[in-house]
């Protein structure tokens, strides 16, 4: 198992416990960015295997490295599923290094996740919806908002509440209670979200935030104001996913139309709708609506997932963990034919006498 830094134990956790239960050992690296949180999650298995007794010598292990530790893990020949967790470009290393030894991957990777605003919407629920999924966890979740696509009807007024709402958003020390928005995880991140709005401004963007903050508190720490783009269409840089607190805005006069700029960008992981009518509702579930793994009616792209299969479609890999049959991709399946008679029964009736 490759894990990303973002939820670095969630990921561990959900993998590891459906593994166990259906027998398998786990070698787990996680992100060289969190290795103290691969480190304690060890340590408390290991505590509670002294506890409880009779647990099979190596049965999790853990792997610290870099690169060259992901890569080991990928191309070995006796690890018969990678689960990993992380970027699209990620993906495209991993899975195809796994296929050419004929080995399994189970791959969850980047979501570019849209909320169709209606003009039947509840404006309130709406703005709660698309706050905590656009700015929790700083936007560095693979379930977060980062796309919105209203009504012309409404899109002013969801862009102006949207902005009050950011105005308003403690950012800080991510252990203290009152805190909603954390840092960014380095530098790098910090670089990317300000290549991006410079690429979003020079292709007709209108930003409004996105600058560093708490730096004289926190020198060496990467706060930033979360941002809101106001864009004319879905450009470029709309397609690509930033690893960052930023939501573009953008406008439709259909349903049909939204649901076309919904769906194409390369990504399918998260997608909602916030619509009172239920045509537009059912149309949104339905083959010809979402084309992600997890769409949802009246609630954000985040956060309602748990229990459910978690993964998506096109670039964000196929994979899914969690969900009623998730366990079907850590086992092996095999069919059995056991004959209880002297005699020989062959498929299909076939008689093959000598």
């Amino acid at each position: 198992m490759i894990s990303a830094f973002n939820f670095p134990v969630a990921v561990w956790s959900w993998n590891f416990a459906l593994a166990i239960v259906c027998g398998d050992a786990v070698i787990w690296k996680p992100s060289e960015k969190t290795p103290l949180t691969g480190l304690a999650c060890q340590a408390l298995f290991e505590r509670a295997a002294q506890k409880f007794g009779d647990v099979p010598q190596g049965l999790s292990q853990l792997l610290i490295g870099g690169r060259d530790t992901g890569e080991a893990l990928v191309n070995h020949s006796g690890v018969a599923l990678i689960s990993a967790t992380g970027s699209t470009r990620m993906g495209r290393e991993v899975g195809p290094a796994v296929a050419r030894r004929f080995g399994r991957s189970l791959l969850e990777l980047g979501g570019n996740n849209a909320v169709i605003v209606t003009p039947s919407a509840d404006l309130d629920l709406a703005v709660r919806g698309i706050l905590f999924a656009a700015v929790g966890t700083a936007g560095q979740r693979c379930t977060t908002t980062r796309r919105i696509i209203a009504h012309h009807s409404v899109r002013q007024a969801l862009l102006q509440r949207l902005k009050t709402a950011y105005q308003a958003l403690p950012i800080g020390n991510p252990l203290l209670s009152a805190t909603l928005v954390g840092p960014l995880i380095d530098k790098a991140s910090f670089d990317a979200m300000q290549q991006a709005l410079q690429a979003a401004q020079a292709q007709g963007g209108s930003v409004f935030g996105g600058e560093r903050a708490l730096q004289d508190l926190f020198p060496d720490a990467y706060y930033v104001e979360p941002a809101i783009v106001d864009m004319p269409a879905q450009t470029e840089i709309v397609r690509h996913e930033t690893f960052a607190p930023i939501l573009y805005v953008m406008g439709y006069e259909n349903f049909a139309e939204a649901i076309a700029l919904q769906n194409a960008v390369p990504q399918g992981l998260s997608s909602a709708v916030f619509s009172n009518d239920l045509r537009e509702a059912e149309t949104f579930l339905s083959v010809a609506g979402s084309d992600c793994g997890i769409a949802n009616v009246n609630i954000g792209t985040s956060g309602a997932e748990i229990g459910g299969a978690f993964g998506g479609e096109k670039e964000t890999g196929g994979g899914r963990e969690s969900g009623s049959d998730a366990w079907r991709g850590y086992m092996r399946r095999a069919t059995n034919t056991v004959n209880y008679s002297t005699e020989l029964p062959l498929a299909q009736g076939v008689r093959f006498d000598v």
